[in-house]
């Protein structure tokens, strides 16, 4: 697995056939979704929350972007070929796929339309040059929220049994560690700031007789 991908879980569902004799498996999704912060990590005093800007994918490469089920194995759908089509739109990324052209397509298509798998998730490369961090603390939780300017390339969207497993995790949990670690060494700089604001404090207390 490439690391510069990441990934993240939506919603897919298939679209109602309309009477036609041979109907179109068709499902639809949302790859992404603009302005709703979401959460990728939290605990007692830690957060890191994420949020996509709604021109994220201005200038993404969207020219061929797959589908498949768990980011591997066959393709069902793709852009290149008409079957797989993007639409940016005021909610976020959608895009609606015909499963129909095969036979493990067509399984998929069943296993969406039956409830069995209802998520998708998709595989992206960010510009993290482009990313913005903000830092806020809230009842005593130091709490970083990401924002996705910008999208490099959109290589995939998957159905997938279980949404946000370790395969298809392992760049969102570097890059929540990566957080994490970031926060751990700057509290434990400021505490050794204070300590040693303190100590010369103390020290000129003494020198002074102990006089408050």
């Amino acid at each position: 697995m490439k690391t510069d991908r990441e990934y993240r879980d939506f919603e897919i569902r298939a679209l109602e056939p309309e009477g036609e004799e041979e109907p179109q498996k068709i499902v639809r999704g949302y790859a992404s979704t603009f302005g709703n912060p979401y959460t990728l990590y939290s605990d007692e005093e830690y957060e890191v929350r994420e949020i996509m800007d709604p021109h994220a994918f201005d200038d993404a490469d969207l020219s061929d972007v797959i589908m498949q089920y768990n980011h591997e194995g066959r393709v069902f759908a793709r852009v290149s070929n008409g079957t797989l089509e993007t639409t940016v739109d005021e909610r976020g990324l959608a895009i609606k796929a015909d499963l129909g052209g095969t036979d493990l397509g067509a399984q998929v298509y069943a296993e969406i339309a039956g409830g069995y798998t209802n998520k998708m998730s998709i595989g992206m490369k960010v510009d993290r040059s482009r990313d913005v961090w903000v830092t806020e603390k809230l009842a005593g939780k130091i709490i970083e929220t990401r924002t996705i300017n910008r999208v490099a390339k959109l290589y995939d969207v998957s159905a997938v049994s279980i949404p946000a497993n370790d395969a298809t995790s392992i760049s969102v949990r570097a890059l929540v560690d990566g957080v994490i670690d970031q926060l751990r060494a700057e509290r434990l700089e400021a505490q050794k700031k204070e300590q040693e604001r303190r100590r010369i404090e103390v020290r000129a207390r003494a020198l002074a007789g102990g006089k408050k």
